[in-house]
């Protein structure tokens, strides 16, 4: 059930049933364990092997530059992956990069990879519809070995797998550049479709490996196990959000606590060492050694850094017990309202982040004008925060634990942590 509830494609799910079934009849239990615990073991086991085991990492160890062929069907984000990956390629393995489109067929997208490429810093090769596919190709290899980038990373049209004469034209823009990897864009939206789709293209290109999209919106992942299981080919990143940093390397023992919905800690832990500020969160803590109050600007920095790592429902997702959250909970926690809540904040002086009880009738219109908001939202605002006060001095006395049980409380009653 928690297979199919994820989503995975039902010859993937009897294929699955069976070898969990062939692990576990017979099975002596460890005296440590439980059956019940023994079994989840296996059946976590098992769905690592078949999505591969361990992360897949690209293969840049060819002579420079190593080229990237991104292929794919139309809207499934593969243009916006490849600057995900551009940025991941220059901030994290310190590459230098260039990009390419050879979708002669819309502008917009060439348009949309220069602006891309400006936005995350990364080199961007000029190209126009007037052009064809194999040469812009050959033309930004040409150029990426005259001056000697380490990755040439090229997007391709979007097309229909059915559409013959497009899926010869990257047949033949494959032969022209011969790719280090070619990796497969696919929407894990589309669940069950998704596994059919990279299985037709990987009939017709030698591909290396899939770049899952959407998977924020796929909370339990279970694209991930049709897809690995149908194309044999490794799942090297996940997208896990529009963020232009919201590109995470696949690890299939995430995954597979995610399809079982037992979250995703460790991708929230790697979330907040790469972007919690550390100045802010000691200050913080010190606050909390000392029994101080947790106050305004406290909440404001701890908003910014929630941002920062995809969101509040990006974070809610990959904790146990919160993976699964309705949509009418994720309609009502919206990181929208953390931009108005920003700007309440930001209108308020430091006396009034510090002490929120100045805040009588003429100091809220002053800041509901000074925020284009009204005073209505500035009380809920406040409402708000003397819950998160609640939970604040609750985590000073029970730890960490503490919160994620108040958090779920909170989600579980319909999204009050940041009430309408």
């Amino acid at each position: 059930m928690a297979l199919l509830e994820a989503d995975v494609a039902l010859p993937v799910v009897r294929e699955v049933v069976k070898r969990i079934k062939e692990s576990s009849v017979g099975l002596e239990i460890s005296k440590n364990l439980t059956p019940g615990q023994e079994f989840i073991k296996i059946v976590q086991f098992e769905l690592e092997v078949l999505m591969g085991e361990s992360n897949a990492e690209l293969d840049l160890t060819s002579q420079p530059p190593a080229v990237i062929l991104m292929a794919g069907l139309q809207g499934v984000g593969k243009t916006t992956s490849v600057g995900k990956l551009g940025k991941m390629l220059k901030e994290r393995h310190k590459k230098k990069v260039l990009v390419v489109s050879v979708d002669v067929y819309r502008p917009a997208a060439i348009k949309q990879l220069e602006m891309l490429a400006t936005e995350v810093g990364i080199d961007f090769f000029s190209s126009s519809v007037d052009q064809n596919p194999i040469d812009i190709a050959n033309a930004a290899l040409a150029h990426g070995k005259l001056k000697f980038y380490d990755v040439v990373i090229v997007d391709t049209a979007g097309r229909l797998h059915v559409d013959a004469t497009m899926m010869d034209e990257i047949r033949h823009i494959h032969a022209a550049i011969n790719p280090t990897e070619t990796l497969f864009v696919v929407d894990a939206m589309t669940g069950q479709d998704a596994a059919n789709t990279a299985k037709a293209f990987n009939d017709v290109l030698p591909l290396t490996g899939v770049i899952l999209t959407k998977v924020d919106g796929d909370a339990r992942g279970g694209a991930a196990l049709s897809v690995r299981y149908l194309t044999g080919k490794p799942i090297k990143f996940l997208g896990v959000g529009e963020k232009i940093g919201a590109l995470e390397p696949f690890y299939p023992d995430r995954i597979a606590s995610r399809i079982l919905g037992m979250g995703d800690v460790l991708s929230l832990i790697e979330d907040l060492e790469r972007n919690v500020n550390k100045d802010k969160s000691e200050q913080l803590a010190k606050k909390f050694k000392e029994k101080k109050s947790f106050d305004l600007q406290d909440y404001h920095n701890q908003l910014q850094q929630m941002k920062n790592m995809g969101g509040i429902i990006g974070m809610l997702e990959k904790l146990p017990s919160l993976s699964n959250l309705s949509n009418d909970v994720k309609n009502q926690v919206n990181d929208k309202l953390i931009v108005q809540v920003e700007a309440i904040i930001n209108s308020m002086t430091p006396k009034e982040r510090i002490r929120p009880d100045l805040l009588k009738v003429s100091r809220k219109k002053r800041i509901a004008a000074g925020s284009g908001t009204q005073v209505q939202d500035i009380n809920r605002l406040l409402k708000q925060f003397n819950q998160m006060q609640k939970i604040m001095k609750k985590m000073q006395k029970g730890g960490m634990k503490n919160m994620i049980r108040n958090m779920k409380n909170m989600v579980d009653s319909g999204g009050k942590m940041f009430p309408r």
